[in-house]
């Protein structure tokens, strides 16, 4: 089973995505993995080296230029990506899997690949993310009633809630779950918080 699943790895490696080179490869890849991970039964150890890893990506300029930039050979990213992943202690599927696509010449989509990992990681365990800005950190009573409220719409599902803070909002919350914005049952309760958090303030 884990060999056709490699197998399978290596095949959507070898889709022609000539006209469009980030159109469902992405997708196809993270599905690949995804059951590849499923198989070995290490779906949350992957992702979570893989979250670690994009925030690498974030966290440092000459890294994210080796894998968004375009003028690196896949020799060159190939060899500097897997110094890094022996650097920092990632191995098994994960770092196979970022080699792979960095030997595809495919590592400039590796971020959506790591979202839609997540993604269907998300979908299988049932869990729904929600990304929140405010414009000043929460209380715990604060994120309490929030994560209630995002539950709630989002039909009892586990939440796991990512936090920005960014003071240009003055006051308010910005709430996406997964690809859409709140909808107006959840600005109800949202702005019921706001209420509560200017009374505090």
């Amino acid at each position: 089973m884990v060999v056709r699943y490699r197998r399978e790895l290596f095949r959507v490696a070898e889709v022609d995505d000539s006209k469009n080179p980030t159109s469902g490869v992405a997708e196809r890849y993270a599905q690949a993995l995804f059951s590849l991970a499923q198989e070995q039964k290490v779906t949350d150890a992957v992702t979570e080296a893989l979250g670690n890893f994009a925030e690498m990506i974030e966290q440092s300029a000459d890294l994210k230029r080796l894998v968004l930039s375009p003028v690196f050979s896949a020799e060159e990213q190939l060899k500097a990506i897997s110094a890094i992943l022996d650097k920092y202690g990632f191995g098994g599927i994960t770092a196979n899997f970022v080699k792979l696509v960095a030997a595809k010449r495919r590592l400039f989509v590796l971020p959506d690949m790591i979202r839609a990992f997540v993604a269907l990681n998300d979908k299988a365990k049932g869990v729904a993310r929600a990304d929140v800005t405010v414009a000043a950190a929460l209380s715990p009573g604060h994120s309490a009633t929030l994560e209630q409220a995002l539950r709630e719409v989002s039909g009892g599902k586990a939440v796991k809630v990512n936090v920005d803070v960014d003071p240009s909002i003055i006051g308010g919350i910005v709430v996406k779950i997964g690809s859409r914005m709140v909808d107006a049952s959840l600005k109800t309760k949202l702005n019921s918080l706001r209420t509560r958090m200017k009374e505090v303030g």
